[in-house]
C-alpha cells in the first residue's frame, strides 16, 4: 500500500500532514548520485532526486519540497519544516518517517527509520486499530450518558 492509497482510503477520518525535513542526501552532503550507487538509485528508483544541493534558505527547501511532491505525486499537501528542522528533531524523522498522533496529541504509532522501517502497511493496521478504539471509546461515552 503507497501513502497515496491510504490518503484515498482515509482521508475523511485521518488529517495527513506529510512535512518534508532536510534533504537526507544532497549532493553538498552524503550523496548517492554518483558512481554504482549512482546508477543502481537511478535504474530502480527513477523517482529519487539524485541531483537537489542542502537548501540553504527556507525559500529553496520548499521548491525541493514541491518538487518532491510532484515527482512522488502523493497527491496530498506537503509542508515544509523550518531551517532549524525542529520537526525532523522533535519527531527523529530523518531521513524519513511515519507517524500516527491520536486525537491527544500522544504518537500513537511511530514507524521505523526509512528506508527499511517506511512502511504504510504497518501504519494502516495502525489506523485501523486506533479508529477502532476511538468509535468504540465514543461507543462507550454515549451508552454512559445516554440515561
Amino acid at each position: 500500500m503507497s501513502l497515496r492509497e491510504l490518503y484515498q482510503s482515509y482521508n475523511g477520518l485521518v488529517q495527513f500532514l506529510p512535512i518534508y525535513i532536510r534533504e537526507a542526501h544532497p549532493v553538498d552532503g552524503w550523496w548517492m548520485g554518483g558512481g554504482i550507487m549512482g546508477k543502481m538509485v537511478k535504474k530502480y528508483s527513477p523517482a529519487v532526486a539524485v541531483d537537489v544541493y542542502d537548501p540553504l534558505t527556507i525559500e529553496e527547501r520548499r521548491t525541493v519540497a514541491n518538487r518532491c511532491e510532484t515527482i512522488l505525486q502523493y497527491a496530498i499537501r506537503t509542508y515544509v519544516d523550518e531551517m532549524d528542522d525542529h520537526v525532523s528533531k522533535l519527531y527523529a524523522a530523518k531521513p524519513t518517517r511515519l507517524y500516527l498522533v491520536g486525537l491527544d496529541g500522544r504518537v500513537v504509532y511511530a514507524g521505523g527509520i526509512g528506508p527499511y522501517g517506511f512502511k504504510p502497511n504497518e501504519l494502516k493496521r495502525a489506523i485501523d486499530t486506533y479508529l477502532r478504539l476511538i468509535t468504540s471509546e465514543t461507543a462507550k461515552r454515549n451508552l454512559l450518558y445516554s440515561d
